[in-house]
């Protein structure tokens, strides 16, 4: 069977592909946590170092873009191939009008998945792919979808809810959102969780480059109009708070991996319970 676990002898680092006990804590060769994956790394080593977490984000923002796409036809900008707010709204954007004027609060699950804009989802892939990887490295990648997810909920429920109440406040980059989308507040979770993992094992260079990446996307954050600047230091603070939860120096556990799968599962439902919800209202 593909997930028969081993429970004792030798298997292959997740990582480096060194041998190592199966009970081991840490491999001796490359420094990773729990090597053996409780026993199902045989299986699992094939997807990555980040259990293939990476890619599945990457395909399915990818493929919720071209979909969107497909769903706007005429409505959508060709300048910036941006889809059409209507199509953002079904597939579960966020924001004060969805969460606080709909109800729809799930929406602070799916509006990471989603993009507004083919520069939007190029520089967000990108930075999931940079800093996914290194997240998963130090956290193990259960942990890292824990914080991904958690970054987004914190990020997307800070925009509502700046949108609802500081909607009056006349500079723009203080009022919140009304609909907003994008990979961007789990990015900064990510990197919320290497300051945090810099701080906690006294790593200085990870704590600085973290610091020093969330500054600059900060500082272009306030100097362009359509930066939702509520969700990047909602996610910031998310990952930062998760990552402090799950301390990164412990080991990763199994009920981690329990976790991290209801994540996906809930996402996967609140995506559906968007299209369904939204459709009524639409047609």
């Amino acid at each position: 069977m593909f997930l028969k676990r081993k429970t004792e002898g030798s298997v292959i680092c997740a990582s480096c592909g060194t041998l190592v006990g199966v009970n081991d804590d840490r491999c001796y060769n490359c420094g990773r946590r729990n090597p053996g994956l409780w026993g199902y790394a045989p299986a699992l080593r094939s997807l990555g170092q980040d259990l293939g977490f990476v890619p599945l984000v990457m395909g399915a923002t990818i493929v919720l873009y071209a979909l969107a796409l497909l769903m706007s036809r005429g409505d959508m900008q060709m300048m910036t191939l941006a889809p059409s707010g209507t199509i953002l709204y079904l597939l579960g954007a966020s924001g004060a009008a969805p969460v606080f004027q709909e109800g729809r609060w799930w929406t602070l699950l799916t509006a990471g998945w989603l993009h507004a804009g083919i520069l939007h989802i190029f520089f967000n892939v990108l930075w999931i792919r940079q800093l996914g990887p290194a997240v998963a490295e130090v956290y193990g990648p259960a942990r890292m979808v824990i914080i991904y997810t958690f970054s987004n909920i914190v990020g997307f429920a800070l925009s509502s809810i700046a949108g609802e109440l500081l909607w009056w406040m006349p500079i723009p980059f203080l009022r919140g959102a009304q609909i907003t989308v994008g990979a961007s507040a789990a990015i900064f979770g990510l990197l919320g969780a290497a300051v945090y993992y810099g701080r906690r094992s006294g790593n200085r260079q990870a704590s600085q480059v973290g610091l020093q990446y969330a500054l600059i996307m900060g500082i272009f954050g306030l100097l362009f109009q359509g930066v939702d600047n509520y969700a990047h230091l909602g996610g910031f603070l998310g990952g930062y708070l998760t990552s402090k939860v799950l301390d990164p120096l412990k080991p990763e556990r199994v009920d981690h991996m329990v976790i991290a799968a209801c994540c996906l599962l809930a996402t996967l439902v609140a995506i559906i319970a968007s299209v369904v919800t939204a459709l009524p209202q639409l047609l």
